[in-house]
């Protein structure tokens, strides 16, 4: 067995009372738990911070840097316990798993050996940070002791003057709670991560305690008037969410959204009015990079490009971007591929289907009456900062009857503008400052010139024959997500079938690769059914 500390054999008794039922193990105590480690507490931005226990400091510390909150752990970990081999191997773990509980356990071990205490809190709060949200009907080792340990410190600190954070650490108890119930609701990008997850549940918990309570307000005070947007005159509730990553996008006058016309309009859109929306954080930009290199070898300049946007930022917001190539060069594939890698929704519009009446939304006195697209891309996403890709931009009509794509394009694309858009469908201004636009097109000679001046415009090369490797796994798991199967049920092509490809297929069009590949795939299809 691999010893993750040094001890003597007198402290095995120790040492095998520390590897008890979770339910059985001392929880840290409020004083123990208190930031003793001097280097870390300077690194804290938030003085008051110093003050919550260690457990809760790393709960309600900003989520949107989720690595740089580990090294600041992985820091106060080799202070207090600088013999812990296992926490280089945590810290250097993508995945973070097997290594987190590892670590953990061992700094267990370490409390009742080394009579280091401390060493408890610092095993929860590694548990905090690295379990995964729970799966249907069965809970991570841990998650229960996490939850222990988070109520016991919360305890102390509402007997505190700490106000400051009871807000975010009443978020953290009830969404720690509430999440084995809830975990169908937690968007997608909080998928991985048990603690973001439950401050998300936790938020959306507080939000409905807050309008209960002013709605109990109301009753007993009925003069009392809710507040209103100074701008558009819309009722919204107070939001008292801790995390900064928000942004509400459309606020709504209650009286408005009950008028039955405009019912049929909200109805389907709900949770996107009057409600704060996730902004995505900006992911490690270096992994985002390995992934879409090993998918577009070739374009490399584009994709340097797309994340130097992103460097620096919280959230991300790319710059407008035309990405102009040979048709089935993989433009529309690449932007697909970069909001999946990013983490958000990406929603098509085909210019040469759309007008400004159908992208900029509906007036709500026709009966076809709907939002804009961003704000629908909005919607479906459940992300204030969603991509919307534009595909084959330079075929929009010209046609002004309805109003020209084009023309109606130029206002989302400038922030001053974006932030206020005043939609015809639900008669309110929306703040769509945050969808980034990525469109794609064969030339952009046709573009109006004041169009191409918001855009940036990059050339997305030409795929080359030695890019023939890296493009094989990703087409074939498109041909097998069509066929719906899982990928792994195609075997990857054989010597002599990749030389096949490669003499039929020279470069350029990813359409006419899949196509030579399709064929190989039915060939040995074929082969099967004749034996």
């Amino acid at each position: 067995m691999t010893k993750a500390f040094k001890k003597t054999k007198p402290q095995d008794k120790k040492a095998a009372a520390a590897t008890t039922a979770e339910d059985e193990l001392n929880l840290p105590s409020f004083a123990e738990s208190r930031a003793e480690s001097g280097a870390v507490l300077d690194s804290l931005d938030d003085k008051a911070l110093q003050m919550l226990p260690r457990i809760l400091r790393y709960a309600v510390q900003d989520d949107r840097r989720t690595e740089k909150v580990e090294l600041r752990l992985y820091a106060e970990i080799l202070e207090v316990a600088p013999d812990a081999e296992h926490a280089q191997t945590w810290i250097d773990d993508d995945q973070k798993g097997d290594a987190a509980i590892a670590l953990a356990a061992a700094l267990d071990r370490n409390a009742v050996i080394l009579d280091k205490p401390e060493c408890r809190s610092l095993a929860d709060s590694l548990r905090l940070l690295t379990l995964p949200v729970p799966k249907a009907g069965k809970l991570p080792p841990g998650y229960s002791r996490v939850a222990k340990s988070v109520v016991a410190a919360s305890k102390e600190v509402f007997a505190t003057e700490t106000e400051p954070f009871w807000v975010p650490i009443e978020e953290i108890v009830c969404g720690w709670a509430a999440l084995p119930l809830m975990k169908d609701e937690v968007p997608v990008y909080m998928a991985s991560r048990a603690w973001q997850a439950a401050r998300y549940i936790g938020a959306r918990l507080a939000k409905n305690r807050i309008a209960k309570a002013k709605e109990e307000a109301e009753t007993q005070n009925p003069s009392d008037e809710e507040p209103r947007d100074n701008e558009t005159g819309a009722t919204f509730k107070e939001d008292l969410s801790s995390t900064a990553n928000i942004l509400v996008v459309c606020r709504l006058d209650e009286k408005i959204a009950s008028l039955s016309k405009m019912k049929d309009i909200t109805k389907p859109l709900g949770h996107a009015i009057n409600t704060p929306l996730p902004l995505v954080a900006v992911p490690d930009l270096r992994k985002a990079h390995a992934k879409l290199m090993f998918e577009f070898p070739y374009a490399e300049r584009v994709i340097d490009t797309v994340l130097n946007d992103l460097v620096g930022r919280e959230t991300i917001r790319i710059k407008s971007l035309i990405l102009v190539g040979e048709p089935g060069g993989g433009k529309s594939r690449f932007v697909r591929r970069l909001g999946d890698v990013l983490g958000l929704g990406v929603w098509r519009t085909d210019a040469s289907r759309s007008d400004g009446a159908i992208f900029g939304g509906t007036d709500k006195r026709w009966h076809s009456a709907e939002p804009c697209h961003p704000f629908l891309a909005i919607a479906q996403a459940r992300q204030a900062n969603p991509l919307v890709l534009i595909d084959e931009i330079e075929k929009a009509g010209t046609r002004s009857d309805y109003g020209r794509f084009w023309d109606c394009l130029l206002g989302f694309l400038e922030q001053e503008t974006a932030s206020r858009y005043p939609d015809p469908a639900l008669q309110t201004n929306l703040n769509l400052s945050q969808v980034s636009y990525l469109a794609t097109a064969n030339s952009v000679d046709p573009l109006p010139s004041p169009l191409r001046d918001r855009f940036r415009v990059l050339t997305f090369p030409r795929p080359r024959p030695d890019d023939l490797g890296a493009l094989l796994p990703p087409v074939i798991a498109e041909i097998a997500k069509d066929r719906g199967l899982n990928p792994t049920w195609i075997p990857p092509l054989a010597g002599f079938e990749q030389d096949f490809a490669k003499a039929q297929w020279n470069g350029g069009s990813v359409r006419r690769l899949r196509t030579v590949i399709e064929a190989i795939i039915r060939a040995r299809d074929m082969e099967k059914v004749m034996q």
